[in-house]
């Protein structure tokens, strides 16, 4: 069995990439600081990853428990803006992804997937996207603390790619988690578009993030890429046209906006990772799924 260390894998999208890794028979060691639940598949190691002693022997071996690590799934962070003072989100997470990424190297683990963020792509979209749907092609636009990390991780990512032509590095800019007791407040949001257009309302099941850090630890392949990483519909039942008419009108459509498809495109997740969403919040509370 191959063995995955998941930071993070106490959280939201971690706990549900635990589940699914063990599903898919990875041996997974979940590294965090806060406990899993008692259910929980894998093992747990409690490690603050702001110390890099404890992340690099966290990902190197553990005594009486495993003598190596084959792969990464680095999801530990502050997982959003304005939780915890600017400076605190800033320095917790570039630290944490720091550590991770240098102790894996230090370890000879060379595949390694994170989480960036959506919100590299400039959320909340105060300023208009530069065209929709947004996708990977244009450069990072971060607008808060915890985006400014995230962009830098990218960077991070790249930079130690070219010094080590061996690694593989794939960040996932993962939309905003929900799990299907989330959905219920989805129909709401219809009455006013201007809710969820921070992201353009854009969202990513815990179960499709999960299977999209899988696909991402098996791509072969060496180098930085990064994804969006979204569901295929968005939270709206009202038309992308009508959307964007009204809420930014002066966006560039690029590419297909028909019904109520993604506004973070997915496109080149689909093309190389070989991601498909497999859950919509239409299926949990709208009546055939809204047809």
């Amino acid at each position: 069995m191959t063995r995955i260390a998941v930071t993070g894998g106490s959280g939201k999208l971690g706990g549900a990439v635990v589940r699914h890794l063990a599903e898919h028979g990875y041996d997974v060691v979940n590294v965090d600081r806060a406990s899993p639940p008692a259910d929980a598949p894998g093992d747990f190691l409690r490690v603050d990853l702001t110390d890099y002693g404890q992340t690099l022997q966290a990902l190197s071996c553990i005594e009486d428990r495993y003598d190596r690590v084959d792969g990464v799934v680095h999801l530990a962070a502050v997982p959003a803006p304005g939780l915890v003072p600017n400076t605190t989100t800033f320095v917790t997470n570039i630290t944490c992804t720091h550590h991770v990424f240098a102790a894996a190297r230090a370890a000879g683990v060379t595949n390694v997937v994170w989480a960036s963020s959506e919100t590299v792509l400039g959320l909340p979209f105060d300023t208009p996207p530069p065209y929709a749907p947004v996708d990977e092609g244009y450069h990072p636009r971060p607008e808060s603390s915890y985006s400014l990390a995230k962009t830098l991780e990218e960077e991070m990512a790249a930079q130690l790619c070219r010094w080590d032509p061996t690694l593989k590095m794939v960040g996932l800019r993962f939309s905003n988690v929900m799990y299907p007791e989330d959905y219920a407040d989805f129909p709401s949001y219809d009455a006013d578009p201007m809710l969820r257009k921070w992201n353009l309302w854009g969202y990513i099941d815990a179960r499709d993030g999960a299977q999209a850090c899988r696909l991402a630890l098996e791509l072969e392949a060496t180098g930085c890429e990064v994804f969006v990483i979204a569901n295929a519909d968005t939270v709206m039942t009202t038309p992308n046209v009508d959307l964007l008419a009204r809420v930014f009108p002066g966006v560039e459509v690029r590419g297909e906006v028909s019904g109520t498809q993604t506004l973070l495109s997915i496109e080149k997740a689909r093309r190389v990772l070989g991601y498909q969403p497999q859950h919509s919040w239409r299926d949990e509370v709208l009546p055939d799924g809204g047809a």
